[in-house]
């Protein structure tokens, strides 16, 4: 694996970290390219939880220095955004809860990214921004709709029309992030929420995740494939776990019955 696009497996959290300092983490299209194959492996590794971060940096977005090669020319331009939409999905479609621990700049394809993630937590002195207007791009559908999710309609208009940056508390209070902290805070906050993810039921977190992801695609009512997941998690030993540790007044330990 490219350093810098660096997946980790600790115990029950995987951690995949953006190194490209001297480009303030700007995501080049190798790295973009190399999303759906890292996603994957963090389904193969049984990882409870995935936290993206990035340095100093999150990510100041794509690496526009690329735009003029390899984005050149209509068929370059399609390729080029396929791979970012691939790469974008794959990390959304992710079955394992996601947290984006976002220092400095989150700007462009960094939000992107940010978005892309379940939970976004990040440091008071984080910077925010969407800038296609200032490219002559237009901004993918699906993360668009990511956008719009997050913030409303009204908020996602100002930050696609203006591409102007926003400041880490403005982002927590339109719904941009979950949590601002103290930097020197942040990561003991993101690893402590991911030991608490990780220690809750799989198959609640699994099922959660994808009745959200449902109803954000438009789903209003519950359909059968939402019925068979509150069946299977009624089976599983995980319930019976939770059932029996409250039962006997003691802490559940999922981890023993998965």
């Amino acid at each position: 694996m490219s350093d810098e696009l660096r997946l980790e497996i600790g115990a029950g959290v995987a951690t995949l970290t953006i190194d490209r300092p001297a480009k303030r983490n700007a995501i080049s299209f190798e790295m973009w390219s190399r999303l759906p194959e890292i996603t994957a492996e963090v389904e193969r590794s049984g990882a409870e939880v995935l936290v993206v971060r990035g340095g100093e940096h999150f990510s100041a977005g794509a690496d526009i220095s690329e735009f003029t090669t390899l984005r050149a020319g209509a068929e370059g331009a399609e390729r080029y955004a396929a791979a970012v939409h691939l790469g974008e999905r794959a990390l959304a479609g992710l079955s394992v809860p996601t947290i984006a621990a976002i220092n400095g700049f989150c700007i462009g394809g960094g939000c992107e990214i940010a978005l892309a993630c379940d939970i976004r937590l990040a440091a008071e002195d984080a910077t925010f921004g969407i800038t296609p207007a200032k490219l002559g791009l237009v901004y993918h559908f699906t993360s668009t709709r990511a956008l719009v999710h997050a913030v409303g309609p009204a908020w996602a208009k100002q930050i696609l029309f203006s591409g102007e940056f926003i400041d880490a508390s403005t982002a927590l209070r339109i719904g941009l992030v979950n949590e601002i902290h103290p930097g020197e805070a942040l990561g003991k906050r993101v690893d402590e929420l991911a030991a608490t993810i990780g220690s809750r039921a799989q198959v609640s977190l699994r099922g959660a995740k994808t009745i959200i992801g449902r109803i954000q695609d438009g789903l209003d009512s519950e359909d059968r494939a939402v019925t068979e997941l509150y069946a299977n998690a009624h089976t599983s030993a995980e319930y019976a776990e939770g059932v029996a540790a409250f039962l006997e007044k003691r802490k559940p330990s999922f981890r023993d019955v998965r």
